[in-house]
């Protein structure tokens, strides 16, 4: 059954048609189907365009994603989403027609979150405070929840950051800055490793001290680190390594070479590839710190991510910066912007007001 829209309401979806750099976009019509059991109809507001995505255009990904059912062009990209729920699905509680929401839509064969309708599990939403943009909402899901996700594996939680001391690098990214705002309300002292010319907004994010990035700037410091959260270059993961302390809790890295030692190799080269890559920096770990967990962190979507998320926002405490916030008919603008390296988040919205 298909669900029942008003006219000016029109179902639309942003689609990379096939991969490429620029990305090959297409703004079509889209069917909207009723909700299943568990499942929100949500009309977008805004979503936002990723550093993945911009990578995914581009063919990143495509063997080990197609496991998923999301590595076959035309495609829909995008994860993050705030809007309005338009309609719930049986069995569906605590959310309600007309609700404002923030969430998360996981990367499968379902499709992205670049559309004006999407269909999100109920669990995959939060409630979305009314008076903030929906900007400034829509770059933050799929961040946060990897941010969040390489803090826990690195063996850090409220109740024991207080005193630790935190390396994270690429402290000026989307992720290192949520990093600092959480971190430094949990009590870490925290080092950022910095882009030259951020220094100061490192500092204002939260961090304790702040280096700009530079050749040798990691050998710079002590040993002295509880846990490493590497955001910034799979390059630097050794260096980063040798920083902890003997009694280090954990390293995590989402730069890892996985996708593309799969893209590049081949199933089974690229497995065994990646193996031996995750094997010789866990080696590294352990010489430096013996009781330290070493993880690679792959995106997933996580109820308990949101929920911290939505707490934070109540209390004004996340926030990244906007690039640029365009409709989907400007679509390759914000890629561009991503693709390019340039300052602040990207937004796509279905429609400007």
């Amino acid at each position: 059954m298909t669900a029942v829209l008003n006219d000016h309401d029109t179902p639309i979806e942003l689609v990379c048609t096939e991969p490429g750099t620029p990305p090959r976009l297409a703004v079509r019509e889209r069917t909207v189907r009723e909700p299943e059991r568990g499942m929100v109809l949500v009309k977008v507001e805004a979503t936002s365009v990723n550093p993945i995505d911009a990578r995914r255009a581009a063919g990143y990904g495509r063997r080990l994603l197609g496991l998923k059912g999301a590595g076959s062009f035309p495609l829909v990209l995008g994860n993050d989403l705030v809007g309005v729920v338009q309609a719930v699905g049986p069995q569906v509680q605590g959310i309600a027609v007309a609700q404002r929401v923030l969430g998360l839509v996981g990367t499968g064969r379902a499709g992205g979150a670049h559309a004006s309708h999407v269909l999100v599990p109920a669990g995959l939403l939060v409630p979305a405070p009314a008076a903030t943009d929906a900007a400034a909402l829509a770059v933050l899901p799929y961040s946060f929840t990897t941010m969040w996700l390489a803090v826990r594996s690195a063996h850090l939680a409220v109740e024991n950051a207080r005193g630790l001391h935190v390396l994270v690098h690429g402290a000026c990214g989307g992720l290192g800055q949520l990093a600092l705002q959480l971190l430094s309300r949990w009590g870490a002292r925290i080092t950022g490793i910095c882009a030259p010319g951020n220094r100061a907004r490192c500092l204002a994010a939260g961090a304790a001290d702040a280096i700009e990035r530079s050749p040798g700037c990691i050998a710079s410091l002590p040993p002295a680190f509880d846990a490493v959260l590497n955001f910034a270059s799979w390059d630097d993961d050794a260096a980063l390594a040798s920083r902890l302390c003997v009694q280090a809790r954990g390293h995590a890295t989402t730069v890892h070479p996985l996708l593309a030692n799969i893209d590049t190799h081949g199933w089974l080269r690229g497995a065994v590839r990646s193996r031996s890559d995750w094997a010789g920096m866990r080696r590294v770990v352990a010489a430096h710190a013996p009781h330290a967990s070493y993880t690679w962190t792959v995106f997933q979507p996580q109820r308990p991510a949101l929920e911290a998320l939505a707490a934070g926002l109540r209390a004004g405490r996340f926030q990244l910066p906007i690039g640029v916030d365009l409709p989907f008919d400007r679509a390759g603008e914000a890629f561009q912007h991503v693709t390019s390296g340039r300052p602040g988040r990207a937004v796509l919205r279905p429609r400007m007001n």
